[in-house]
């Protein structure tokens, strides 16, 4: 009944004179979703609008779900298209289209044109009031009401006819790849994997670090970070996962430094070896999953502490929701029922049974400093030893 996606956008539109590089980087995001399945696809954009034509043996269901994995789309739209001839034959698309979209239909309707093709004869009221009395002679049960509708029925004129009702949501944002690079701290829990996403979701290319403690974390618990990143991945596209094996380094602060300092100091070195791999990969900063006052590692004083080790700016897109909007998130996203697997991470096998919620950075050097000599050497072979892998949806 139709072949064509109408693709609405929402901030490109207001990019000014490089709106077109921002069009661009959206029709490749959609490009690459879109080579995965079986159909033909051609995108194109103009005039402020953004179309996916497609041809031979394409799926419905597959490639609206592959468009709604594409930032940077707000709406998808499926239209039917007629030649632009004149105002009888518009008439007759127009009840060609409410004949096949709601036959038989009792409901509500408004009309809305948009004359980009200024040699159409008629202002868009005036043609929109004429579509509108054509609708009511060939569909006596439907009935007009311009507030409150139950069918929006949008007419673009073009060098061909554009007619939908349909507004499909899309995920929002900017196409990825518009906004430079940045390294996620990945872990196996809810909030990493949303803050990875949200921060994708503005335009931004992710690269990870997982930091992995065998024997103390098993080989399912590296699976499941695997598989959030492959997940996240369907929405930010490949992420080069750096797999960290952090053993010796979590054992020498175990057996030096005091426990209740262990999760903030480990989470210091941690930001260290993350930073190496942000600044060897070009990334433009890091990515956490924090949400202050969460965990003992999230107050305000901790996170202050931990920023101490950076030379890179730490984005935390998480920092002011609570636990319930974060797992809403999740849910969206597709990431929440592999997050609640029961396969520990790091951070959970070492955590201390009181551990300090106001660090003093002061202090914490100095439990450091009793590291030195030795930590130099484990983390540079946790460095060397680092696996990469890259995940793709």
């Amino acid at each position: 009944m139709y072949h064509t996606f109408l693709i609405k956008y929402g901030e490109i539109g207001i990019k000014g004179k490089n709106r077109h590089v921002f069009e661009d980087a959206l029709a490749k995001q959609i490009r690459l979703k879109l080579s995965k399945l079986d159909g033909e696809y051609e995108i194109r954009h103009e005039r402020g609008r953004v179309y996916v034509e497609c041809s031979g043996e394409w799926d419905e269901g597959e490639t609206v779900d592959a468009l709604q994995h594409v930032f940077g789309i707000v709406g998808i739209c499926p239209v039917h298209t007629y030649p632009t001839e004149g105002p009888d034959e518009l008439k007759a698309a127009v009840v060609d289209y409410i004949a096949q979209e709601y036959p038989d239909s009792h409901a509500t309707f408004k009309v809305k044109v948009r004359r980009v093709d200024k040699e159409f004869p008629g202002t868009s009221m005036e043609i929109a009031a004429a579509l509108g009395e054509a609708i009511l002679q060939n569909f006596p049960n439907m009935k007009v009401d311009v507030h409150n509708p139950d069918i929006l029925l949008d007419i673009e004129i073009r060098d061909t006819v554009y007619v939908y009702s349909r507004i499909i949501p899309g995920p929002g944002g900017m196409p990825v790849g518009t906004n430079g690079s940045a390294m996620l701290c990945l872990s196996g829990g809810i909030d990493s994997p949303v803050a990875g996403w949200m921060i994708a979701k503005r335009g931004v290319v992710l690269d990870a670090v997982y930091f992995h403690a065998p024997p103390y974390t098993s080989d399912r618990a590296k699976e499941k970070v695997v598989d959030l990143a492959r997940q996240v991945a369907k929405y930010a596209g490949p992420i080069r996962l750096h797999i960290v094996n952090f053993t010796d380094v979590q054992l020498a602060i175990y057996d030096t430094c005091p426990h209740e300092e262990l999760t903030i100091i480990m989470r210091r070195y941690m930001m260290k070896i993350a930073e190496h791999f942000a600044v060897k990969n070009g990334n433009l900063g890091l990515i956490t999953g924090e949400s202050i006052g969460q965990v003992a590692s999230q107050t305000m004083q901790s996170l202050l502490t931990t920023n101490a080790v950076c030379t890179l700016p730490v984005y935390r897109p998480l920092i002011g929701m609570d636990k319930n909007e974060i797992v809403d998130i999740s849910l969206k996203i597709g990431t929440y029922e592999t997050s609640i697997l029961p396969y520990e991470d790091c951070c959970t096998i070492f955590v201390a049974k009181h551990p300090v919620t106001r660090p003093i950075l002061e202090v914490i050097e100095k439990s450091e400093a009793k590291l030195k000599g030795q930590i130099e050497e484990l983390v540079q072979t946790a460095i060397d030893t680092t696996e990469i892998i890259v995940a793709k949806p």
